[in-house]
């Protein structure tokens, strides 16, 4: 009996009392705090455990004359909530939420009446917000991207390059209330100004934006202008064709030629698409890049199932092996550059190491490059084809250049080589080419598409004679380079006064560099191009230090 009347009181004891035990003079927040939505252990021991604390505090805060505080649906999510006009208020626990232990403490009560009027003063200071308005939330400041003015203004084209690259910039995008270009051209601190031009032009820049008073305002605009207008535009002196060195006016010319922008869209759409950029490192042989483009853009719609052979032939310096060396560069594809003057046997043509200084150093032969690279683009260079030792050297060539496939060693397996772009460069035909330039009727003018045409069937059987029909059918196209323009050769002349004067050459006016050129243009030699046009450079500017 003893035992019984003691688990009775033990249960009566933790049993919570019923809710009509809470005085009814207590406010109806202070109420709904103490009255849990759904009884638990948890909740069990939480009113129990300090009875006259509870009732004590509860009393001191019906006394409180606070302004009433509109509930949350949830008591207990409540707790996680702050009203949107104490942003800068500093942030309390709300009395609903008092726990047992700091009610149990008397030194507590202070708070709350800190708190209440706090509340008091929040609500009646600032204006009412509604508590759907987001707040704005607060961000580190970001170091900024790279833009096409800072590149710019760095003097460095490999900086310009990356911007345009990167995408984060466009080659026609305003620099302040200029076009980019036409930054470029009144920019008289820039070192490498040539450069950067041509970086702008090749990755799409407008000229015509030079022709624009909303792209190319004047520095300096008049009140009056010439037929008494008031505030006419006029061009600036470094934008317009008179204010340019040959170069820089020889490329920008070059980009705003409709022939220009029709050749580009051959190869628009294709995996060729960034060839078009070599007309911004190759001075003339816009005849050459029209016939490449087109056959680049026939076997990229697969209208040919044979590798892309092209022959490279016509005078020393007019730009083949320059061609040739960009081709793998723009495509960002492999290269491998074979000297063919080295070869003794076919044997030696397999073994060949890659012999160009501007690829990256590698110690593969000609066979492990294309091991290495089966089934995926490349680019082979056979540089001056027609000077090997022993033509029979070239007879390993004809399968990989009539089938895209061949065995690289005696009883190995064959080795895809259909995706291989072989490119080669002689100097045959170069008699044929000055003679047929010089009948023409006016051979200072350009040639013509049809001219060049007949030029190209001319050189074939020439080719046909020096490396055998038996190859020369398998070649996809054989393009002859042509004598310069006058154009031409002071665009070349002026590039060469910018690289051997790249420390000085922005203390040198368009004027200055032109009078060099033209002292430099009677030591032209044709057969030698642009290489005597360099030595007659050189050689001026010695003579003025």
């Amino acid at each position: 009996m003893y035992h019984l009347v003691l688990r009775y009181r033990i249960i009566h004891w933790y049993l919570p009392s019923p809710c009509p035990s809470i005085p009814e003079h207590i406010s109806e927040h202070i109420h709904n705090t103490l009255t849990p939505a759904h009884p638990s252990s948890s909740s069990l021991f939480a009113f129990t455990s300090a009875p006259s604390s509870l009732v004590h505090s509860a009393r001191r805060e019906s006394q409180l004359h606070t302004a009433p505080v509109q509930q949350a649906p949830s008591w207990r999510l409540s707790r996680y909530q702050r009203d949107s006009c104490d942003v800068n208020q500093p942030l309390h626990p709300q009395p609903c939420q008092l726990s047992t232990l700091s009610l149990a403490r008397d030194n507590e009560e202070d708070n709350v009446d800190e708190y209440s009027r706090t509340i008091r003063r929040s609500l009646s200071g600032l204006p009412p917000q509604s508590s759907s308005v987001l707040e704005a939330p607060v961000h580190a400041i970001a170091t900024p991207k790279p833009t096409l003015l800072f590149a710019i203004a760095s003097d460095d084209v490999n900086e310009v390059r990356q911007v345009l690259e990167s995408g984060e910039a466009g080659p026609n995008d305003q620099v302040g209330p200029q076009s980019a270009l036409a930054f470029t051209l009144t920019n008289d601190k820039l070192s490498h100004k040539n450069e950067i031009v041509k970086a702008l032009l090749a990755y799409g820049a407008d000229p015509s934006a030079l022709r624009n008073p909303n792209l190319n305002p004047s520095a300096q605009m008049s009140p009056e202008g010439s037929d008494g207008v008031s505030g006419s535009h006029s061009q600036p002196e470094e934008t317009m064709p008179e204010g340019m060195d040959p170069a820089t006016r020889y490329y920008v010319t070059r980009a705003d030629s409709p022939h220009t922008r029709q050749t580009s869209q051959l190869i628009y759409r294709s995996f060729f698409r960034p060839l078009t950029r070599v007309r911004y490192d190759l001075i003339g042989q816009d005849w050459v890049l029209e016939q490449l483009f087109r056959v680049l853009s026939m076997h990229s719609q697969r209208l040919s199932v044979a590798p892309i052979v092209v022959l490279l032939c016509g005078p020393s310096g007019h730009g083949k092996s320059l061609l040739a060396r960009k081709f793998g560069s723009l495509l960002d594809i492999p290269t491998h550059t074979v000297n063919m003057t080295t070869l003794r046997s076919t044997h030696d043509l397999w073994q060949s190491y890659s012999m160009s200084p501007y690829e990256e150093p590698s110690s593969d032969t000609l066979a492990q490059f294309l091991l290495n690279n089966e089934g995926e683009r490349c680019v082979v260079v056979l540089d001056e084809i027609e000077k090997v030792e022993d033509p029979k050297a070239l007879y390993s060539l004809l399968m990989p250049w009539e089938l895209g496939r061949c065995s690289l060693e005696v009883g190995k397996r064959h080795v895809n080589l259909t995706k291989v772009i072989w490119l080669g460069t002689s100097n045959i035909g170069h008699n044929v080419v000055f003679e047929y330039h010089d009948s023409r009727p006016d051979p200072s003018k350009p040639i013509t598409r049809d001219e060049y045409r007949d030029l190209m069937d001319l050189s074939r059987p020439h080719v046909s004679q020096c490396l055998g029909a038996s190859l020369l059918s398998r070649v996809t196209t054989v393009l002859p380079f042509i004598p310069f323009t006058l154009e031409e050769k002071m665009a070349i002349a002026a590039e060469a006064v910018y690289s051997l004067t790249c420390n000085v050459a922005n203390t040198l006016s368009p004027q200055d560099v032109e009078a060099i050129v033209m002292k430099a243009l009677p030591s032209y030699v044709p057969s030698e191009g642009a290489r005597s046009l360099h030595r007659a450079v050189s050689n001026q500017l010695v003579d003025m230090i």
